[in-house]
């Protein structure tokens, strides 16, 4: 795939899957377009990067679909110096993300396969505000807290309390 036809994709899935899903907020829409998805993408599914459906990852996990992924970085909120909780990094993305915003990203990930992809994507983007660590998020990472944002990248049934607690009122 050349240069332009990624930048094609990537424009198209803003436009076509993002902007329709009520994601309007330039800062978020700016990030989409800077920080790139495909570097994310296992490489088996490359090809699938700017797709609208998850994207399967080692564990049994998957990466959410990336009009999900910009709707949680649009709610979140995230402002410059904040310090941010991410429970399920998957493959680093979304932490990628939120670190062109924030001061420090804290992301665990319980599959030690993922949290080393995590790792080696974000060094490879050159970020160095997230700190990986293969971990449970259940317990969330109480000697760091209190944080701004904590985001979730999965579902729960109920946040756990450990969480609620490490979060700044």
């Amino acid at each position: 795939m050349s240069l332009q036809s990624v930048e094609k994709a990537r424009l198209n899935m803003i436009e076509q899957q993002i902007r329709p899903w009520n994601v309007d907020n330039s800062t978020v829409l700016e990030l989409l377009a800077n920080v790139k998805r495909e570097d994310f993408v296992p490489p088996a599914h490359k090809s699938l990067a700017f797709a609208d459906f998850a994207i399967p990852l080692p564990g049994g996990q998957s990466m959410l679909a990336p009009r999900l992924q910009a709707r949680l970085l649009q709610d979140a909120a995230i402002q410059p110096g904040q310090k941010i909780l991410e429970i399920g990094t998957g493959t680093g993305y979304m932490a990628a993300l939120m670190a062109q915003r924030a001061q420090q990203v804290v992301a665990l990930e319980i599959n030690p396969e993922l949290a080393e992809m995590a790792r080696a994507n974000l060094q490879k983007a050159g970020i160095s505000n997230v700190e990986v660590r293969q971990a449970d998020g259940a317990q969330g990472a109480p000697a760091d807290a209190r944080f701004d944002v904590i985001v979730l990248g999965g579902s729960v049934a109920e946040v756990p309390p450990a969480l609620l607690e490490q979060l700044k009122i």
